[in-house]
């Protein structure tokens, strides 16, 4: 089913290696997973922490995200941390028993995107759980040395797996050169805008406002230190009347306004919001095509940045946490356990939204 290598029999103990596999639309069953064998710069990783994505949310619910559309069964889960239980003949930086985070992405590293070090863009990856490549939620996986980096002791596991989304405010901040001169806007208070939220923040933020139609989650953003938080509505009639609003509370001039939602409402507010010469970078991205204000924001020389996944982020993600300098432990709302039943009302959760912030299995 997977397209590795049938060893038959995973565990030394005779257990089978188990994985959630998406079969249909909301329809996850927990059945074998058969491993590639190791390769001498890979490591087997018992996988003990996983949160669930946005995406993976979609793929449960539609069997696609965006393009990615999923056509056969397919290990789901991508934002993990585990303990090296075995290494490849040639590993040398990692020993049996390290707990490690994976980075879920395998880039060419021969293409010209990888050559110039933006391997997020690279058009060969293959990212865990993003069809057609299976992904990490089971009790084991096979992955290269490279992407997996050790934890500190200060570190938990359920952490190492926040560095997958807390990676993309990283990614995001540095790309919008976010710095003690400024000033933030943030469109959603979901994950990814929380997350955004703390790294604009450790990367010295000094005021930050974040929105969003959900006053539990603004409740939750006021928590993890937004300077102002302001409720919206739906109607994209209320922009302008909305942009007012945001502005007084900003206080000053808006320098980089980040969509973490992708509307065509959401994207208005920031183009609008943001002050002259100043950008607005794109990351939640809810419609494929959208229809916004850009001759104006163009002649106002702002500037759209894209973003996609991340680059080169873990080292940082680990030592802001092993700092202090961010706390990622209030996202995590909900825990479930590794089960069919547990599998099952995790996703269910999550897809719901409502309280759930972060969902974590813990294996």
């Amino acid at each position: 089913m997977s397209g590795g290598v049938v060893e038959g029999k995973e565990h030394k103990d005779g257990e089978e290696n188990m994985a959630a596999w998406l079969v249909g639309i909301k329809t996850l069953k927990i059945e074998p997973y058969h491993l590639p064998p190791l390769g001498p710069h890979d490591v087997k990783v018992q996988i003990k922490a996983l949160g669930i994505c946005g995406s993976d949310v979609h793929h449960f619910k539609n069997m696609r995200c965006a393009n990615f559309i999923v056509k056969k069964p397919m290990v789901i889960g991508h934002e993990c941390a585990g303990i090296v239980e075995e290494v490849g003949s040639q590993v040398k930086t990692l020993a049996v028993g390290d707990r490690v985070a994976l980075e879920p992405g395998i880039s060419c590293r021969r293409c010209n995107h990888c050559k110039d070090g933006r391997y997020n863009l690279c058009p060969e990856m293959k990212f865990f759980g993003s069809p057609p490549t299976n992904g990490s939620l089971a009790n084991k996986v096979v992955h290269p040395e490279y992407l997996c980096f050790k934890l500190p002791d200060n570190v938990s596991l359920e952490e190492g797996a926040m560095c997958e989304p807390l990676s993309v405010g990283v990614h995001a901040c540095r790309r919008a050169n976010i710095s003690p001169e400024t000033n933030v806007l943030i469109m959603g208070a979901g994950p990814i805008g929380l997350v955004v939220l703390l790294a604009a923040r450790a990367f010295g933020a000094p005021r930050i406002v974040i929105v969003d139609v959900d006053d539990c989650r603004l409740s939750i953003a006021k928590n993890l230190g937004a300077d102002e938080t302001i409720q919206v509505s739906m109607n994209i009639q209320d922009v302008g009347e909305e942009v007012v609003k945001i502005q007084s509370a900003m206080g000053s001039g808006i320098d980089v306004s980040f969509d973490c939602v992708g509307l065509n409402k959401t994207m208005s507010t920031a183009l609008n919001a943001t002050r002259s010469g100043g950008k607005v970078c794109l990351i939640g991205l809810a419609q494929s095509e959208t229809t916004v204000p850009l001759t104006a924001a163009a002649v106002r020389e702002v500037d759209v940045i894209g973003v996609f996944r991340y680059r080169n982020t873990w080292p940082l993600c680990i030592e802001l946490l092993k700092t202090g300098k961010i706390d990622v432990k209030p996202l995590i709302t909900h825990r479930f356990a590794f089960s069919q039943k547990g599998v099952e009302d995790a996703f269910e959760t999550s897809a719901s939204g409502r309280s759930a912030i972060k969902v974590m299995f813990n294996l």
